[in-house]
């Protein structure tokens, strides 16, 4: 079994990443429809744990209420679809564009605030969007019974309608928002992000214009959540307003949390624990579902004990925690 292993350990690295990318490219050929729609689901949330680790990871700012943002990008869609007709690929870059646009309205003025003051904020913005879609003020969101019949995205006359089509749709956007997230994350502004995240005094001294930084965090978060949003509303071809409730907030900072900060496969890995595991334990969880706020309260409250850094961290924060451990232990 040693020698197994330590074969396994000398192959290539590129060959692994050759094996996984096969797995997941054939997936849909040998699973049902049923896994295949699961999978779809993951990659939404991953869109969405992808654009939070933006705001968390990268810029450390606390936001609780990110759903908002994935409900503007559906609702825009939604609205947009219904109404006037617009086919679902042209509503997708006016709903992240929507999405950022609401994105400057609420944080710009909430730039100022730290910490907790900024969480409890979000907390209150998200819940305001959703009873905004639940009361219906201006009759364009349909209330508690959201929007319905949403059209299937379609391009050149192909309509993507079957599960295995949604399923390399999503992993398409999946693949394209890592690309852009890596080299984002390697940019200067990513860099820049990373200051104000570890010591905002210091960035200012270095003539980094946090609140700018901190603003555009926000825009290009929100704006890949209402990319997500899009392809959620066009999948499921209905929306209503409990989907983008507090709850589904907390499911994306889990995400991030869990998976690590600042860590894009640590999205991923989170992605799988948060949306995968609880389908795979469908049937054991089914009698304590009741209970689960209080699993997933138990399972941070451990990671923050003996795994902080979480699952997969990012090469930056396992070296802040170890110098962290150093310094305590002077």
């Amino acid at each position: 079994m040693k020698d197994l292993f330590l074969r396994l350990k000398g192959i290539d690295q590129r060959w692994w990443y050759l094996a996984l990318a096969l797995g997941i490219i054939l997936f849909p050929w040998f699973t049902s429809n049923y896994w295949i729609s699961v999978a779809v689901f993951f990659g939404i949330y991953a869109l969405l744990g992808l654009s939070l680790n933006i705001i968390l990871g990268y810029a450390g700012l606390f936001q609780l209420g990110h759903a908002a943002f994935w409900a503007v990008g559906a609702y825009t869609t939604a609205i947009l679809n219904t109404r006037y007709g617009i086919p679902i690929f042209v509503t997708l870059p006016i709903s992240a564009l929507v999405s950022a646009l609401f994105a400057i309205l609420i944080t710009k003025p909430i730039l100022h605030l730290r910490g907790d003051y900024l969480c409890l904020v979000t907390i209150g913005f998200g819940e305001i969007v959703r009873l905004f879609l639940f009361n219906d003020p201006l009759g364009i969101t349909g209330g508690i019974n959201g929007i319905r019949g949403i059209d299937r995205p379609s391009i050149f006359g192909f309509v993507f309608h079957q599960p295995i089509h949604y399923y390399y749709l999503t992993l398409a956007f999946v693949v394209f928002t890592i690309f852009a997230m890596r080299r984002l994350e390697n940019s200067r502004l990513g860099r820049a992000w990373i200051y104000v995240r570890e010591d905002e005094l210091a960035a200012e001294a270095m003539g980094i214009d946090t609140t700018q930084v901190k603003l555009l965090a926000f825009i290009i978060g929100a704006a890949w959540a209402g990319v997500a949003g899009t392809l959620y509303a066009s999948r499921y071809t209905v929306i209503a307003p409990e989907t983008f409730s507090f709850w589904n907030s907390c499911v994306m900072f889990c995400i991030v949390i869990i998976g690590g900060v600042g860590s894009i496969p640590g999205v991923l890995v989170g992605t799988l624990g948060m949306v995968v595991l609880p389908e795979l334990l469908r049937d054991v969880l089914e009698e304590v579902v009741q209970w689960r706020m209080l699993v997933f309260g138990a399972a941070m409250m451990l990671m923050m004990i003996f795994r902080p850094e979480g699952f997969w961290p990012s090469p930056i924060r396992r070296h802040e925690l170890r110098a962290a451990e150093l310094t305590a232990s002077e």
